[in-house]
């Protein structure tokens, strides 16, 4: 704040801080104006003062803050400058054209594993090495003149003139954009050309200007937030590296995180993701990833959506490096920035309605994912207060048993190594409902292991509990068993072997031949923990998978060339979007309740109050089980079809093919009025597709069908009518299998 009042030429005569027990704090400052000052009337610079108070909230320190404190920039243009540098960072093409042309001749590696192999490796270091953070932020800091003409180019897009200003002057910043004749793309990009000393330095100042090209609405001139959001065109993102084009994304960047979120369709759903670093290492490589994963986390949720209206997205949040403990604080501000992109301002001063380049309303929703699973009742209710009409449906709160059945498998004589712990929510959950016999698990606090298999009960109680391995009882373990916990040193297992550091340990046991198992089951851990360079230490001595079997509970464990190498070698494998998709069909499910119900109904039969559960609500989850229960046969039978039919086509890969079939007609279907507009076709597949307990208790199909919007209701019936289609013919069906198989619909009709 001395910064701020400093740079409008004032100073503080007193001071009064005041610290409330709710968390508020209240400033009161008293300014005088610097004699012989040039600045604007005290009048004046006091209402810019309150204005941009909320910037200084927003990011109180960044990488520019000296360019502000020196008053070389605006605290407008330092911050502006701040986002820039993230965007920047995330976004340079750093692969280059050259990358691609080696692509198209190795045929993306399609052709050998070992072509595969140095395209990920040349890849990654392309990535990591070729415009570190450091680097760019010390060419932005060499220009701090391109900074202020590609604000005065961004804030010619974004600032409104409020109600208030409009007999006073606006701030500084503002009024450079008057002071000099507005440059033109072409011309900045030429003086950014004619300023800078390199290639290098021109593609950074060209990543900014990309970015003010990109950004369809944000809340940088609402008077009062929270975090930094910016909505996103997101066709700037290159083919090569992002091959599937998101609908639409959100960069959201806060004093303690820095977020995403993408989504597929309009329409989507996916949960928001806290990413925690255990030290600074460990955040530079969380940092650097953070936008691929967010991007490899939705397309696999697009597949995984493929039997529920709506799409796929996801959100991440990275806490900084030194803000490990302010998860619940990142994930509010998080929610209530990206709010202010979706809830029209109408409170002048306050909330201000903001210039759309979009145009179009935007929902969003929000599901639990790691680390967020307790956050879901505030966002919901922060929904309401803010005004959003969908605030009831804004947040929600598989078992390998079929591989067993289809195998003949005795479930109890299995033995399994499961990643994420007994404190998880699918760690947990796994635990819960298996009864084979677990020899190892990994969780954040280190690996527990035991070849004669852990103890069930102990497990089940730390289930329950929700307690990591580090509270299990060590009395309990067999002959052979050890935990090891990550801040341990130099610890003896019981062959002897020297364990030096317990987080290098617990890192990598997922690779170590101790944790080879029948089955495994990853719940949890960083994705693209085995990849193309480290699968083969999944291998035994003689080429032999040493999992027979993979079911994946936690997305991109595995990249799609580890799975198919495995694969290769035996292993039968059923990956994240087709084995862990049971819940994001329950959070459907959950939001159509809420879209179906008015408020008195939904309270009524949905939410619990003083501990009593609603009758409706304990029958609907039965319900739900038993969709999730179909939905996933189906799939399983489907998969393991096709694979008996052609053997030499990995599982894996006919997982996503499957997928994309099935959205690739969902989205035909949607598009097509012949199919919809025939209104008793329409309601025969609408009644089989919706639940029939909630069409029971809203009162009838009709009424329902009045209540929901018709996007929800065209998305559900195409992906209704798409998964049955693909699950009952298979990925490639005949030419007259779809004529064939609405004839079963139109015979109904007759009837």
């Amino acid at each position: 704040m001395s910064d701020l009042y400093h740079y409008y030429e004032l100073y503080s005569t007193r001071k009064y801080v005041e610290n409330m027990s709710n968390g508020v704090t209240i400033m009161c400052i008293y300014l005088s104006p610097l004699a012989n000052s040039t600045a604007p009337p005290i009048e004046h610079s006091i209402l810019q003062i309150m204005r941009e108070a909320s910037l200084i909230y927003c990011l109180p320190m960044t990488a520019l803050q000296s360019f502000f404190k020196s008053g070389t920039l605006s605290v407008q243009e330092a911050i502006y400058g701040y986002a820039g540098l993230a965007f920047a960072q995330h976004f340079l093409n750093r692969l280059g054209p050259e990358y691609s042309t080696l692509v198209s001749l190795l045929e993306g590696g399609k052709s050998s594993p070992v072509h595969a192999e140095v395209l990920a490796k040349m890849k990654k270091r392309l990535r990591q090495e070729t415009f570190t953070r450091e680097y760019v932020l010390d060419i932005v800091k060499l220009y701090p003149e391109l900074i202020r003409i590609l604000y005065v180019n961004f804030a010619m897009r974004h600032y409104t003139m409020h109600q208030r200003e409009n007999q006073l002057k606006p701030s500084l910043s503002f009024q450079r954009l008057h002071k000099d004749r507005a440059l033109s793309i072409t011309e900045i990009q030429d003086r950014i050309r004619k300023t800078v000393s390199n290639t290098h330095e021109q593609m950074v100042f060209e990543a900014f200007l990309t970015f003010n090209q990109h950004i369809l609405k944000t809340n940088f001139y609402t008077p009062t937030k929270v975090a930094l959001a910016f909505r996103l065109d997101p066709s700037f993102l290159p083919d090569i590296e992002y091959p599937i084009r998101p609908y639409g994304m959100f960069l959201v960047i806060g004093s303690e995180f820095r977020g995403f979120h993408v989504r597929f369709r309009d329409i989507a759903r996916g949960g928001i993701r806290i990413i925690r670093s255990r030290n600074r290492e460990a955040y530079s490589i969380n940092l650097r990833s953070l936008f691929d994963e967010n991007y490899a986390l939705a397309s696999t949720q697009q597949r995984k959506n493929k039997d529920i209206p709506e799409g796929g997205s996801k959100g991440t949040i990275l806490l900084d490096a030194d803000q490990q403990d302010k998860a619940t604080v990142a994930f509010e501000k998080y929610v209530d920035a990206i709010m202010d992109l979706l809830v029209v301002g109408q409170t002048p001063g306050i909330k201000d309605k903001i210039v759309d380049h979009y145009g179009q309303p935007e929902i969003l929703f929000f599901g639990p994912d790691e680390g967020t699973a307790d956050f879901m009742d505030w966002a919901s209710a922060h929904a309401r207060i803010r005004g959003a009409s969908f605030w009831k449906a804004f947040t929600t709160g598989k078992s390998q048993s079929l591989v067993y059945a289809k195998l003949g498998l005795d479930e109890k004589a299995c033995t399994k190594f499961q990643t994420g712990g007994p404190d998880g929510d699918l760690g947990s959950n796994e635990v819960k409902i298996s009864r084979d016999k677990t020899i190892g698990i990994v969780d954040g606090s280190g690996v527990i292991y035991d070849p004669e298999g852990l103890d069930r009960t102990e497990l089940q109680h730390l289930a329950m509990k929700r307690r990591m391995i580090a509270n299990f009882d060590v009395s309990k373990l067999g002959k052979g068993g050890f935990r090891v916990l990550v801040d341990e040193h130099d610890v003896q297992l019981p062959d002897g072997t020297i364990i030096e550091d317990g987080l290098k340990f617990r890192n990598e046991f997922h690779l170590n031949p101790l944790s080879s198992a029948d089955v495994f089951v990853p719940c949890g851990g960083r994705p693209e923990a085995v990849d193309i360079n480290n699968v083969h230490l999944l291998l035994d001595s003689e080429g032999k998978p040493r999992f027979k079997y993979v079911v994946e509970g936690a997305n991109l464990f595995f990249t799609q060339d580890a799975r198919i190498r495995l694969e290769q070698a035996g292993s039968i494998i059923f990956k994240d979007a087709s084995a862990n998709k049971g819940g994001v069909t329950s959070s459907s499910l959950e939001v159509l309740a809420a879209l179906s119900f008015n408020d008195e109904e939904f309270g009524r039969h949905m939410q619990v109050t003083n501990g009593v559960v609603p009758e409706f609500y304990s029958a609907y989850i039965k319900e739900v089980h038993k969709i999730i229960e179909r939905n996933a046969a189906l799939e399983f039978e489907c998969l393991w079809r096709e694979h008996a039919n052609f053997p030499e086509r990995p599982i894996s890969v006919m997982s996503d093919e499957l997928s994309f079939a099935i959205l690739r007609l969902n989205g035909e279907l949607q598009e097509s009025r012949a199919l919809w507009d025939n209104i008793p076709l329409r309601e025969l597949v609408l009644k089989d597709a919706l639940p029939p307990l909630l069409t029971e208790r809203v009162g009838g199909l009709s009424i329902l069908l009045e209540r929901l919007p018709e996007s929800y209701l065209r998305a559900l019936f195409g992906s209704y009518l798409a998964s049955r289609f693909v699950y009952q013919h298979g990925i490639a069906p005949k030419q007259f299998a779809f004529f064939e198989f609405m004839g079963q619909y139109y015979s109904r009709l007759s009837d």
